[in-house]
């Protein structure tokens, strides 16, 4: 099933949705007591995902054109993000990806959703890049989860665009500055459940940046498997439901080509997972 945060016809809050076709199909209606936010869904357990598949099969929906996204992922306990997870970046630029993950945390101030603008001031950075990335959410409670048993805690995969001002990055000792102003954490624009992705090591990861192909690789190019990564996190915390985890970026930052790319004023990016969707991000600069 595919879900996601839209704002339907004469509704001013975003709210759960089935996304079938091309129509959106409001979770809220079906049942009494029906979720209305992701979070909901997934602490509901299987059953709860059970009976919105079935209430929905037949259900009359809206058109999907012309409604407004909010974050696939909206409310996270916490959004934890991956460095270094393809060999192709981490040589680019310029960083070992060592014996162990590198881990940070995004805020969630920097939530953002489909076709949303983010802005920042060009006082604070002038470098700002683009990231595809997978995104992982898990649906079950974890704690030294085994890699062969790591996939049946996830519930679904979503797309983020880890966005990131580099000149800060490089600055500082830690990440998550750099990479949680504001509306950095594009998400969406829906959530896949992970019955329909068999494989998430077999995805086609993309991204676009003003009409130019930036990023073109496969999941499968991932130093650390999406299994793996959350058997490593489980192991010195207890993974909750709902919990984001971005996966790493591909080879083809911006920072690393000869002339540099970054992000600009009016400037479009979109980055994609084949069988997931395509995140669109509109750029402004103030001041």
């Amino acid at each position: 099933m595919r879900f996601a945060h839209v704002r339907l016809p004469e509704s001013t809050m975003f709210e759960l949705a089935v996304i079938r076709d091309d129509e959106a199909i409001a979770v809220g209606s079906l049942f009494e007591g029906a979720p209305r936010r992701l979070q909901a869904i997934i602490d509901g357990g299987d059953a709860l995902l059970e009976r919105v598949r079935s209430s929905s099969a037949a259900a009359p929906g809206v058109p999907l054109a012309g409604l407004t996204y909010g974050p696939a992922v909206d409310a996270p306990p916490i959004v934890l993000a991956i460095g270094l997870n393809y060999a192709a970046h981490s040589s680019e630029l310029g960083l070992k990806a060592d014996t162990a993950p590198t881990v940070f945390t995004l805020w969630p101030n920097s939530l953002s959703a489909h076709d949303e603008t983010t802005t920042w001031p060009r006082t604070l950075s002038e470098a700002v890049d683009y990231e595809a990335e997978l995104g992982v959410v898990i649906g079950r409670r974890g704690k030294d989860v085994s890699i062969s048993d790591a996939l049946s805690h996830v519930w679904g995969y979503t797309v983020v665009n880890d966005i990131t001002a580099r000149d800060i990055q490089f600055s500082e000792a830690q990440w998550s500055r750099c990479k949680s102003f504001d509306g950095f954490t594009p998400n969406g624009p829906v959530i896949v459940t992970a019955d329909e992705i068999p494989d998430p090591q077999d995805l086609h990861i993309w991204a676009v940046v003003d009409g130019q192909t930036v990023q073109d690789a496969s999941t499968g190019q991932m130093i650390r498997s999406v299994a793996t990564l959350v058997s490593h996190l489980s192991r010195s915390a207890t993974l909750l439901p709902g919990t984001l985890i971005s996966t790493g970026s591909p080879g083809g930052a911006g920072y690393s080509r000869d002339p540099q790319i970054f992000l600009r004023d009016r400037s479009t990016v979109t980055v994609g997972v084949d069988g997931i969707g395509a995140l669109t991000t509109h750029c402004r600069i103030l001041g």
